[in-house]
């Protein structure tokens, strides 16, 4: 039984590879390198290539004998979606489906897809739960909650069943330092705070202060890369025992400010983050974190890590990266 990741080579991809190694599974990884590294990959295959090219996915599924598909390969900014929508409705939309299609070709029919709790917008009631309504705030939004919708008909049509992890907001690094997220990339808070303290002339950008939150910043549900990597195991494990299809949120249940966290990393590394408030950025949700209850009945799973050893892990990785 091989699992083809897409977009194996970034950031959650990577930890995810390696949780699955770490099981004994086999592992093949379908990567444009656009946003990924090879290397982080460490033992498992990888065919560069893109998801939309049928031939080269449904090529790579005979010659490894895929079973399952864990799916992450899309572009994943906020804003960037809010100014050059068409990027996201082809890469994250159309290329979907083209994979989907090629996958199942070659009878690949259980899927864990890399969803968002972003499609929720802002929800009236916090903690979220799945049965809450679908809001998205901005075009990346809209495209996960579009591939959500796909599978759930592909189920419908076809029998292929899938479960989609709605991430909350993914942090942290491996606990050996040996992977972690390449900041050179990012634009998520923690990295940012990293590279603020670590390199000269870096600031931090607060997107609002004004925000009706006990401190005035976005509150979030930071989970560790780790425990996210797990919950995808989980997910393959629900889909292998003939569990149903499912939307699942995939968080800690805590809410976190940016200020929260800024604090939070001027304790672990007994700096100053040096950082300016600009304008609210479109499309945030004001405050998000998951009621997790669901994902842990059906998966078995429950976030193990909180915000101190997210930072911690990130400070370290970050620490030894930018010294090279």
């Amino acid at each position: 039984m091989t699992v083809l990741v897409t977009g194996g080579a970034g950031y959650i991809g990577s930890h995810t590879v390696r949780a699955l190694r770490a099981t004994g599974r086999d592992v093949v990884v379908v990567d444009t390198l656009e946003l990924g590294r090879a290397d982080a990959v460490i033992d498992a295959p990888v065919v560069v290539g893109d998801i939309a090219d049928r031939a080269l996915i449904e090529e790579t599924c005979r010659t490894y004998g895929v079973t399952q598909l864990v799916h992450f390969a899309a572009y994943k900014s906020v804003g960037e979606s809010m100014v050059a929508p068409a990027k996201y409705w082809r890469n994250n939309v159309a290329a979907s489906t083209e994979l989907f299609d090629a996958c199942r070709a070659t009878g690949v029919e259980q899927v864990v897809f890399s969803s968002s709790c972003s499609v929720y917008g802002t929800p009236a009631v916090v903690p979220v739960a799945e049965d809450a309504p679908i809001r998205p705030e901005s075009v990346y939004a809209e495209t996960k909650a579009t591939v959500e919708r796909l599978l759930r008909w592909n189920d419908v049509i076809f029998g292929a069943r899938s479960v989609s992890l709605r991430y909350f907001n993914a942090a942290g690094a491996s606990f050996d330092g040996r992977i972690g997220e390449d900041w050179s990339h990012s634009i998520n808070l923690i990295p940012l705070t990293m590279k603020a303290m670590l390199l000269d002339g870096h600031r931090l950008s607060v997107f609002g202060a004004d925000y009706d939150t006990p401190d005035g910043t976005c509150i979030r549900d930071y989970i560790h890369v780790v425990d996210l990597a797990d919950a995808h195991v989980a997910a393959l494990e629900h889909l292998e025992r003939g569990g149903t299809t499912m939307e699942l949120n995939v968080g800690t249940g805590v809410g976190s400010s940016v200020l929260d966290v800024v604090r939070a990393a001027e304790r672990v590394a007994g700096r100053t983050v040096p950082y300016d408030v600009v304008d609210r950025r479109p499309g945030d949700p004001v405050s998000t974190f998951a009621d997790p209850r669901l994902a842990s009945e059906s998966l078995r799973w429950t976030a193990r890590y909180g915000l101190d050893e997210i930072v911690e892990t990130a400070w370290q990785w970050h620490s030894i990266t930018s010294a090279v």
